[in-house]
This record gives structure tokens, sequence and C-alpha cells, in this order.
């Protein structure tokens, strides 16, 4: 069922803040993953200012329970409230921490069409980010990441890594991932990888 969006409407979201982008000297544009409407971009009106009902909300990896109202014109939404839900400060305790979590970032970005329902990659970013606020990120971790986005995408094939079938279907990976997989390759690969594995 194909979901209908009423421009001007306010609607709330379950959301992870991908993107933060200064707009104008008060303003932010900031794209988030949503788990009802799928990827979408919002203006955060005033966030530069100081005393902003937005300070302190708007940082790479938060979850949040958001609420917008939809533009008339354009896929740019009015972002009207923030309510953090986990902040995940852990995430950003290292180098090789925050590059997983941008990759993963990157790779959601590339495979999810632009304001539609991906409850299946919305759960996946959450266990991954959810991991990484402690645990280590290792290559494994990686590969386990890109097979179930090649499953949700209907790719997977037991006879070639899901890397290349996601590289194959998109023209291409983010250009993130090789520096990264250098950076872990000495990754203890003993840990677990990713919760329920």
């Amino acid at each position: 069922m194909q979901l209908v969006h009423v421009a001007g409407a306010v609607e709330n979201a379950e959301a992870i803040l991908l993107r933060v982008r200064k707009y104008s000297e008060t303003s932010l544009i900031v794209s988030w993953l949503t788990l009802e409407s799928g990827i979408i971009h919002t203006m955060a009106r005033g966030a530069r200012r100081p005393g902003s009902p937005f300070a302190g909300k708007l940082d790479l990896f938060f979850s949040a329970e958001i609420s917008f109202s939809r533009s008339r014109r354009s896929d740019l939404h009015n972002l009207r409230e923030v309510e953090v839900t986990a902040h995940r400060h852990g995430i950003q305790r290292d180098y090789r921490t925050l590059a997983a979590a941008s990759y993963f970032v990157h790779l959601i970005e590339l495979v999810a069409e632009r304001e539609t329902p991906i409850a299946e990659l919305y759960e996946l970013l959450v266990r991954a980010m959810t991991y990484l606020e402690e645990g280590e990120p290792t290559r494994r971790l990686v590969a386990r990441f890109e097979k179930r986005v090649a499953e949700y995408l209907g790719i997977a094939r037991p006879d070639r890594p899901p890397h290349e079938l996601v590289h194959a279907m998109f023209h291409g990976l983010p250009a993130s991932r090789e520096k990264l997989l250098e950076q872990l390759a000495q990754a203890d690969k003993s840990r677990p990888e990713f919760p329920g594995e």
C-alpha cells in the first residue's frame, strides 16, 4: 500500500540522524532515516542561534522522536520538534568506530529510495549503531551488514560477496569502504560481531 503524504501536515517519526549541513547563518539541513517515511530531509530553522530549542539535539547517529511539517513545494520539510532517545556518544570515541558508522549510513543512503518506508533497513541501522556504541567494529561486522542489505534488496547469492552484488546494482559503493576496511584489518575478529548473531 502506497502512503499518501499531505503537504503542510505535521507528522511524527522515529528517526536516526544521518547528516547535518549548514544552510545559512542560523539554520541547518538535517537528514534522517525514519521508520515511517524512509529518508527525509528537514530544515531546522534557527538551529544555530543561541538558545535554540534544537541545541544539543542534532548530532550524528542520534536516535530521536521528531515532528515535521511537509513542504508544499519541495522535499525539504520543516523540522518542528526533536526529542532525543539515544545519544550514542560512544560511536565517536575513536576514528575506526566513527568510520564504520559513517560507512553504514552511506550504504543505506546509496540503496534506499527517498521518502519510502524501509523498516528492515531502519531496524538494521538501529542494531548496528547500538552495537557500535560499545562494541568494536571489525571487517566481519561490515560483511554482515552488507549481507543484510543485499538480502533486503533481494540480490543476495551464496556464490558472490554481498558488496559485489550491491556494487553491480548501484554502479559503485561508498568511497569510504576501502579505507574503512584497511583501518579494520587488524581488528579483533574473536569478538561478537552483531547482536543476536
